[in-house]
């Protein structure tokens, strides 16, 4: 607790820092690959990422020197030329654009890595340290590297914040922006230079290797709890903030542990974790929301094989067992089971081996027919589907019919008194 303290007190100016600087690096990043997320463009961003390397060394060959602000330019030029290239290729001959993007990624990534060599042994001083650009090293952030980003963050900041609608329109429907009279191709092309930008600012953080991790997973992570894109960027920014500073503090609590590498495991685990449990959308809460609409619909079947055993035989309130599954093929462990909860929620009761249905028990049956038997008369009427057809339709669609649907449905066919098997539809008492 007392480092942690120590740490968050960013007392120290090497830790502020670095972990300023790769709260910076990954939260902007996040916001800008948010849109290239909703375009599907997670590859592009991979592309970028490695294509910057090449710039990186020409910047260095040229200059001499590491000038965050040369070696920025220069990767923005190849960065920019990476993706003319693919949209080229991809234009203008028959292949798809997966194909082009790992064209474009393996020449540009394997000129770098070339160039990175002969600076190697080019015997130049000034370039230690410059193969950190391929798996970062954000220990080494110092105060004129935290400003240059810090200008560069609120930069890709503002633009967002400026362009939201713009940006928003054509990540969802680049057709309909056309259509309207936006100049999609220069939205289109600053929102392009943005995640250029924001991939060259990153790759001092966690080098061209794992810049795409941050560029694309908090975006996707964000996307599993929320459906607004304001909440969805804001998430991202978080998320990519918060793996930096964490990132930050492992490689600080030990040495031996790379900033940039942790970045990418800690936004992965928030990923992960937003995968499997994020309200409503995650693997687990979908799971349960399976097997939640399973036993509705076995216990909404069972309301309504009881309802009209009651509709047949009047006279004989009480059901067995074994008379419910002469009418319908349950499974006898389903039926026990999905009766003993009906009788928990007091649609059912039992006497002796008897079951029969409670006074909510038939409401709630005679609604499921109901809402079967209008379905099969819709399906009739107007889709013109043969009445020995429309069972098996009706049989899944009677469970997530609304009550305003079934509004509409009694109003479209005029309250009809039979269905096609001219069986009465029982409307409410």
């Amino acid at each position: 607790m007392n480092d942690l303290i120590e740490f968050l007190s960013f007392s120290d100016p090497n830790i502020r820092y670095v972990a300023l600087g790769s709260m910076l690096l990954t939260g902007s990043s996040a916001i800008v690959g948010t849109f290239a997320f909703l375009k599907k463009k997670a590859l592009v961003g991979d592309a970028i990422a490695h294509a910057v390397l090449p710039g990186i060394c020409l910047a260095f060959m040229l200059a001499g020197r590491k000038d965050p602000l040369t070696l920025i330019a220069g990767a923005l030029v190849t960065g920019w030329l990476s993706v003319i290239f693919i949209d080229y290729i991809t234009r203008l001959s028959k292949i798809k654009e997966d194909t082009a993007i790992a064209l474009v990624l393996a020449v540009f990534f394997g000129f770098g890595s070339f160039l990175l060599s002969i600076i190697q042994q080019s015997g130049n001083a000034a370039q230690s340290g410059l193969n950190n650009f391929l798996f970062g090293k954000a220990a080494s952030l110092v105060g004129a590297d935290l400003l240059t980003f810090s200008i560069i963050a609120v930069l890709l900041i503002v633009s967002v914040r400026l362009l939201f609608k713009e940006f928003t329109l054509i990540a969802f429907d680049s057709s309909f922006a056309t259509v309207i009279g936006f100049p999609v191709k220069w939205i289109e092309f600053i929102l392009t230079s943005l995640t250029v930008l924001a991939v060259v600012i990153g790759i001092q953080s966690v080098g061209v290797v794992l810049m795409a991790a941050m560029l694309i997973t908090p975006a996707a992570a964000a996307r599993f709890w929320t459906h607004r894109i304001e909440h969805m960027i804001f998430l991202a920014a978080f998320f990519g903030a918060f793996s930096g500073l964490t990132g930050a503090y492992i490689s600080w609590l030990a040495p031996s542990m790379p900033t940039g590498p942790w970045i990418v495991v800690t936004i992965s685990v928030i990923a992960f974790f937003s995968f499997f449990f994020a309200p409503k959308k995650g693997i687990y809460f979908r799971i349960k929301m399976q097997k939640n609409l399973k036993k509705k619909i076995n216990d909404e079947n069972i309301l309504k094989v009881m309802y009209m055993m009651g509709e047949e035989q009047e006279s004989i309130q009480r059901k067995t067992i074994g008379e419910i599954m002469e009418w319908r093929d349950f499974e006898l462990p389903k039926l026990i089971i999905g009766l003993n909860r009906l009788r928990k929620d007091g649609f059912v009761k039992k006497e002796n081996q008897h079951w029969l249905l409670t006074n909510e028990g038939k409401n709630k049956g005679r609604k499921i027919v109901k809402l079967h038997r209008l379905w099969e008369v819709y399906l009739t009427k107007y889709l013109r589907i043969a009445p020995d057809h429309v069972h098996d339709d009706a049989e899944t669609i009677e469970h997530i019919i609304t009550p305003e649907l079934e509004e509409e449905l009694e109003k479209l066919l005029d309250y009809p008194v039979l269905d096609p098997h001219q069986s009465k539809i029982p409307y409410d008492a």
